[in-house]
């Protein structure tokens, strides 16, 4: 049986995310594996074209973005990650499934762990899709396994 070193948990903090992290706590303690935290922000220098040359407010307002999102990965590794004895928190900017896949590439992770579904989707019975946009293009494009954990089937 392989044994995962290097796991990636990407996480937008929302609550569906937060549904994988037992399982990230569980395979570090089973594998004292180093585990990627990370958080993809969205580009926002892609809208200066509606106002122009690249408004100063956009890229202060990008980098506000990138500082609550460290402050957020520090209070996950204290409050939920014990810590965060082998963790590692980074921050990209971008598509979130192109970073992701990248993320695995530079960080030749051994496993992905990550909900099937992010802050977009309500928690409800019926009608959503097995998997959200994210996490099925990162399904697909893998190269290492990728386990995704349902947050509706937890929730109940």
């Amino acid at each position: 049986m392989k044994e995962f070193k290097k796991i990636l948990w990407p996480t937008d903090f929302s609550d569906n995310a937060s549904q994988a992290l037992p399982y990230v706590n569980s395979i570090t303690q089973k594998y004292q594996a180093q585990i990627y935290l990370l958080y993809v922000a969205e580009n926002l220098m892609h809208y200066d074209h509606f106002w122009g040359p690249p408004a100063p407010s956009i890229s202060q307002w990008q980098q506000k973005v990138i500082q609550a999102a460290e402050k957020r990965l520090e209070d996950i590794c204290r409050d939920k990650l014990e810590g965060c004895p082998y963790y590692h928190k980074r921050i990209a900017v971008g598509d979130p499934a192109g970073e992701i896949l990248k993320a695995i590439e530079e960080l030749e992770v051994d496993l992905v762990v990550m909900a099937t579904h992010g802050h977009g989707w309500a928690t409800h019975e019926h009608g959503y899709p097995v998997f959200g946009g994210v996490s099925e293009e990162v399904v697909k494009n893998s190269p290492v396994p990728v386990l995704t954990v349902s947050p509706f089937k937890q929730k109940k």
